[in-house]
């Protein structure tokens, strides 16, 4: 039987849920990574889920994992990004905030992206035409909505010119900031349950926010870098915003930095 790239990816994401799931309050076994970052056993086995998938739907696809690296058909102009556990700290000490993702992007083009959120069953996803959320088997449009005021900054990856906490010092006059450890935070720009989300770095050909930045675009998020300019471009950053009032406003606040 023939699937859709989209439907593989989901299929992925689903699996490495469950792995994660099964896996949950279980002893932890720290695989000591660059710096103080590392890997459990839990992030190798969801990944080996995901890339059982794809591999097998796909065996002539290139493939750009978190813990394996890359492998694959090295020519090929189909591209899947895996984050088979976003979180990993959250996991390690029993907080269920954590993600997978998984993109496929086709020359420079990513054509499908799927996020799961473990914990609450739901899979976040688009072809690339609008984005869907995926509960118990069924789909509904997401609707970005900045009512909530709530905006998530990550702190692991610090803007250009300033202290994270500067930020969200100047955020909290007219915001709710949040920090949350995990790519989920940006799909929930997305599903309407967060006004933006704000982080510095540069996040090209990225395991992490790949699938989400996706989600986000076809649900009709602003999505740019920190300054509001062209994603992938410096200063880089990324910003996501459920409208283009609330993304102006985040450009203008995080431009009083400088």
């Amino acid at each position: 039987m023939h699937h859709s790239d989209v439907d593989i990816a989901i299929r992925a994401t689903e699996l490495a849920s469950q792995v994660i799931r099964s896996s949950f309050h279980a002893p932890v076994t720290r695989y000591a990574k660059q710096g103080d970052d590392f890997a459990t056993q839990t992030d190798l086995a969801a990944e080996r889920a995901i890339l059982e998938v794809l591999a097998s739907a796909r065996p002539h696809d290139r493939f750009v994992a978190e813990e394996s690296g890359t492998t694959g058909a090295p020519d090929s102009d189909r591209t899947w990004f895996v984050d088979p556990l976003c979180g990993t700290r959250n996991f390690a000490v029993g907080t269920q905030l954590v993600a997978v993702n998984v993109a496929l992007r086709v020359g420079d083009t990513v054509r499908v992206a799927a996020v799961g959120a473990p914990f609450t069953g739901e899979v976040f996803w688009t072809s690339g035409e609008d984005a869907f959320r995926r509960h118990d088997g069924h789909d509904t449009v997401l609707r970005p909505d900045a009512g909530s005021r709530l905006i998530d900054v990550d702190l692991d990856n610090p803007l250009p010119w300033s202290r994270p906490t500067q930020l969200l010092d100047r955020l909290a006059a007219d915001f709710h900031p949040r920090v949350l450890s995990t790519s989920l935070a940006l799909v929930w720009v997305a599903a309407g349950r967060r006004a933006a989300y704000v982080a510095g770095g540069d996040h090209r050909d990225d395991v992490h926010f790949t699938s989400a930045v996706a989600v986000c675009r076809a649900a009709g998020c602003v999505v740019t870098g920190i300054a509001g300019q062209p994603l992938h471009s410096a200063p880089h950053g990324l910003l996501a915003a459920a409208d283009a009032d609330t993304h102006a406003r985040l450009v203008e606040a995080v431009l009083a930095l400088r």
